[in-house]
């Protein structure tokens, strides 16, 4: 969606929208920012347009939560990117990522004809010929698109979303100039070469170039469906391919009751403890029984349906976690609860990265403090979102990055405890994760497993065996033919090759100099014209020219702080 080619040359053209962004950041308090990036000459029109008593009013907030408002008033792209960087706790702070998920994806509808004429444009036909009504009236409205309800040509309600006209467009200069600003604060920002800001560009614009393909979404739905094809307590909403490309998804529509509201469930005579219970239950099977995930299950994406089945909706942000990670994370799990801080160090290692690991026993005391403080009484009393955020504090003073799916996971986990408790106050997520936890630990000692490990293993290493003979014989055929070049390189050597260099000048320069003394002193001693004051002048030349070197040396070595 980006392109790498005239980056600066292609965001200047988009000037205006260039100079808006960096008014907004103006001003909401990142002026510094500004400043530091070297591009003034953008506020000159700008400038004029700042409210001086909303920049007041604007100080009294968190430099987080100036952030938050920054993204909302910059439109669809930088509310996504907000969203993705609320994911990123290796990337931001604590703060940054708490209130960044707060971020409103609420944006005025555009006109249903113009979605009539996407549809057609899409589809290739008139609207007519595939629903049999089409509600002009979307009945929700979010920054990339907007939903409409229709009934198809069969009779099937269904509920369309239309992409809005222009967003690609749009998304796409607002990308072209955020990378430019990313290599910007990479070339001009101390440190920011390191958090490689232009890869996160790149990241986000390969998140978004998947969220603006709603075949991408379809494809989500029908595998999440396919890992509950017989679960009663869970629906998932059929797609109609006929009806669906890459900029409309038409699905079955839902008529339920939002998780969050509690009247409408009471009154419908729904079992608001069966529904958490379930919902417990089912963001585990999500994550340690498929690695499969929905990432943003808060109530606006879910309804119940009758007999406390539980329908997803929205499947645009899916989080994917292998094996390897779900059997670390219960590792952590049960090293915490067991409050063993070697063990439970041990498995956060494994949970993320880092440049150069840290200091073992210091990370293994604030584990324990850790501990200390949140698992002294009943698990089921604890929760999961300030624990999260506990653990990120951790994971930052270290300098460690939790990797982007293990928070997707946790945070889904700790948006489902959520819920599950406005629903019944006595909710225990823990308690429905125990069992899941078990099971992956007593998996790794599964004799199946062991034994499939084991002959994947011996087959690797015959694999191994059959291709050694061919490729050393390769080797030796290169060796005889004298093809091969081997490279040595040596490190660290670097500053003693350059002190030998110098002691090597110097004692270059001292052989000239005496050389210069000797020869002085024979032309001085033999006499030869012409002279001044009876001494020849040649020799008199040679003795300044070695004076004057003889004062350069002694300043060059004093200069090292050696005689």
């Amino acid at each position: 969606m980006i392109r790498k080619i005239g980056i600066i040359g292609r965001t200047y053209r988009h000037m205006q929208r260039y100079r808006q962004i960096l008014t907004v950041l103006f001003k909401y308090g990142f002026g510094d920012l500004v400043d530091s990036l070297n591009v003034e000459q953008y506020l000159e029109i700008g400038l004029q347009m700042v409210s001086r008593k909303r920049r007041k009013k604007t100080e009294k907030l968190t430099k987080a939560a100036r952030l938050r408002i920054a993204l909302e008033e910059l439109g669809p792209t930088f509310i996504k990117l907000g969203q993705i960087l609320s994911t990123r706790p290796d990337f931001l702070p604590v703060e940054f990522i708490k209130e960044l998920e707060k971020l409103q994806d609420d944006v005025p509808p555009f006109p249903g004809v113009q979605a009539k004429t996407i549809i057609e444009s899409e589809l290739g036909r008139p609207i007519e010929d595939v629903f049999e009504h089409f509600e002009e009236s979307p009945i929700a409205s979010a920054s990339l698109g907007q939903v409409h309800r229709a009934r198809l040509a069969d009779g099937e309600i269904a509920a369309v979303k239309v992409q809005r006209p222009d967003i690609r467009k749009t998304i796409e200069v607002d990308l072209e100039i955020l990378l430019h600003m990313a290599t910007l604060m990479e070339k001009h920002l101390e440190g920011w070469e390191i958090h490689k800001p232009t890869r996160i560009v790149a990241e986000f614009s390969s998140s978004l170039e998947k969220e603006l393909d709603y075949n991408i979404e379809a494809s989500h739905m029908e595998m999440f469906a396919r890992n509950f094809p017989d679960d009663p307590t869970v629906y998932v909403p059929k797609v109609f391919h006929e009806a669906t490309t890459k900029r409309i998804l038409c699905m079955e529509y839902i008529e339920g009751i939002k998780p969050s509201d509690i009247q409408g469930l009471e009154e419908s005579g729904l079992d608001r403890k069966a529904i958490a219970s379930r919902g417990g239950d089912l963001i585990m099977k999500q994550i340690f029984v498929h690695g499969f995930f929905h990432a943003d299950p808060h109530p606006g994406n879910l309804r119940i349906l009758p007999d406390n089945v539980i329908c997803y909706l929205d499947f645009g942000m899916m989080g994917r976690i292998d094996r390897q990670a779900r059997e670390n994370f219960a590792e952590l799990a049960i090293g915490v609860i067991k409050r063993d801080e070697v063990k439970a160090s041990e498995a956060l290692l494994k949970l993320t990265h880092f440049p150069e690991k840290p200091d073992i026993r210091l990370l293994q005391r604030d584990v324990a403090e850790f501990m200390e403080q949140h698992f002294y009484g009943p698990l089921k009393d604890l929760d999961l979102g300030t624990l999260l955020h506990q653990l990120l504090n951790i994971v930052s003073r270290h300098h460690l990055g939790l990797y982007p799916e293990l928070y997707l996971m946790l945070k889904a986990m700790s948006t489902v405890e959520g819920l599950g408790r406005l629903l019944d106050p006595d909710f225990d997520i823990t308690g429905q994760a125990a069992p899941f936890i078990r099971r992956i630990r007593m998996e790794r000692i599964n004799p199946r497993r062991i034994f499939d490990e084991v002959t994947n293993s011996g087959a690797e290493i015959l694999r191994l065996l059959k291709e050694i003979p061919g490729e050393l014989s390769e080797i030796l055929h290169l060796a005889g033919e004298g093809k091969i070049k081997m490279e040595f390189e040596h490190t660290g050597l670097e500053p003693l090759l350059s002190s030998h260099e110098k002691n090597s000048n110097q004692l270059a320069f001292a052989i000239v100099l005496a050389s210069l003394v000797i020869g002085s002193s024979l032309i001085v001693l033999s006499d030869v014209p012409p002279k001044w004051h009876e001494i020849p002048v040649i020799g008199l030349a040679g003795f300044l020219v070695a004076g004057m070197m003889g004062f350069w040396l002694l300043v060059s070595i004093l200069k090292r702080g050696k005689m």
